[in-house]
């Protein structure tokens, strides 16, 4: 089996509300993605194996030097076989050519070591306002 990703690949809004239900353990929900990162991000990048979306991470940005990691998914059962990482490697090398200077992401503690470990982000001072 061979995993493909696509900075901006195509993608169907029925099977990513599919894929972040199964990643986010919630039900599908009927989000218009397409419409959401053609108008809020700088790309995105999508995993496929044999065809089915099995990984997705939006890149928004700033229109400038400043780019974001958000909805970082793989599906249950290709977690642990570095498909994030990848996801995340590709979101970082198109954002970097894209002329963007840093790479943010905000995430919940159990992602920590994901993040810094394994995709090599470094602890900062951030500040939230939930709202």
């Amino acid at each position: 089996m061979t995993i493909t990703y696509a900075w901006r690949g195509d993608f169907d809004n029925t099977d990513l509300n599919t894929l972040h239900a199964d990643g986010f353990g919630h039900p599908a929900a009927r989000t218009d993605w397409r419409a959401r990162v053609e108008r809020h991000s700088l790309g995105w990048v999508c995993a496929r194996e044999d065809g089915t979306l099995i990984g997705f991470v939006n890149v928004a940005w700033d229109g400038g030097v400043h780019a974001f990691v958000l909805d970082t998914v793989v599906a249950r059962h290709r977690r642990s076989s570095g498909v994030g990482t990848a996801l995340v490697a590709e979101a970082a090398d198109a954002a970097r050519a894209a002329g963007c200077a840093w790479l943010h992401v905000d995430f919940e503690p159990h992602l920590r070591s994901f993040y810094f470990d394994a995709c090599g982000f470094r602890e900062t001072a951030a500040g939230l306002i939930a709202l």
